[in-house]
């Protein structure tokens, strides 16, 4: 009986095993699988196949601008066939114009209907887009999908090498549409999805002031624009800084007199500032004059120091009340 399970058990793992095998082998250009990735030595990802030959993947279809990669051994990622050279089965995560047969017109066709990225050069301008060349193939991409935004200089695309998805292939490749925004949107949502599973209230990051508007700052972290508004409503500097009303009561003490700057006069006071973020107030009964005009003293201007004595400090309230010495009532008379 052991026999026959054993004998059984057999079969069926060949039957497994030359399943697995035919299903690898009859891998079309352009399909894409998921799989793990086995090893990495120097510019070559190994991939884990079910197959008697191994999966190949150049390292650089996984590394972003400055030549780094943000996977390891281990990690589950999607790849697309492209051919079997020398027993081995070579994978892109794009395709590459640059590389003699891989951006063939089949393939082209495979990766429209995949919507697998394509890389392409941008060869000169014409009339409503770009012409770019992929491989051998040329293709048309419209100014409105070059780019996140469009440049005030379109030639500054011109030369370069960028990565495309097509979103129309007809004409048996005569015809043939890609954009540039599509990618980089992509892209944009990968970070994000990222950033949202790192970042969280209150913590510090550090970013770069890209661009500096009347209603805030636009700040990159990561590769994601962050606004820094004026009022501080999501992004704030003022945070980083300590709280001055923490150490009031330590550094100044009621009835004390204190050297200040007049930051603004009213109609009903004066907001005397004792140092950045502590603004008092002078009431308007100490600026008038001998009339009931309530009317605030001429000589007292912005930016003016002035000596004044700390009448009440309420720091749950975070207030405080001033008041004029008299040799500064007696100078205005």
């Amino acid at each position: 009986m052991d026999n026959i399970n054993s004998e059984e058990n057999n079969n069926e793992f060949a039957e497994l095993l030359n399943r697995s095998f035919t299903e690898t082998e009859s891998l079309t250009p352009g399909q894409q699988i998921e799989t793990d990735i086995v090893s990495i030595a120097g510019d070559t990802v190994f991939l884990e196949l079910n197959g008697k030959t191994e999966g190949v993947l150049d390292r650089a279809k996984l590394a972003d601008k400055d030549g780094n990669i943000q996977v390891e051994v281990g990690d589950r990622i999607k790849v697309f066939f492209l051919y079997t050279k020398s027993g081995e089965m070579h994978f892109t995560t794009r395709i590459s114009g640059d590389k003699a047969g891989e951006a063939g017109n089949a393939v082209l066709q495979t990766a429209f209907e995949s919507s697998i990225p394509v890389e392409g050069f941008v060869e000169k301008e014409i009339k409503g887009g770009f012409d770019i060349r992929i491989g051998e193939a040329r293709a048309f991409c419209p100014y409105s999908q070059m780019g996140l935004k469009r440049v005030e200089n379109a030639a500054e695309w011109i030369g370069k090498n960028l990565t495309f998805k097509i979103t129309e292939f007809s004409e048996n490749g005569r015809n043939i549409l890609v954009s540039n925004r599509t990618v980089l949107e992509e892209e944009h949502d990968k970070k994000i999805a990222v950033l949202k599973k790192t970042l969280r209230v209150d913590m510090v990051v550090k970013g770069i002031i890209k661009e500096i508007r009347d209603f805030g700052a636009f700040v990159d972290i990561d590769g994601i624009q962050a606004l820094l508004p004026v009022s501080e409503i999501s992004l704030s500097m003022k945070a980083l800084l300590a709280d001055p009303w923490d150490e009031i009561e330590a550094k100044y003490s009621k009835g004390s007199k204190y050297t200040g700057t007049v930051a603004r006069v009213t109609s009903f006071g004066a907001f005397v500032t004792l140092e950045p973020g502590l603004d008092g107030l002078v009431h308007i009964s100490e600026l008038r004059g001998d009339s009931s005009d309530s009317v605030p003293v001429d000589k007292l201007k912005t930016g003016q120091k002035i000596t004044v004595l700390i009448k009440d400090i309420d720091k749950g309230k975070r207030d405080y009340h001033l008041s004029l010495l008299q040799q500064f009532r007696r100078m205005r008379r």
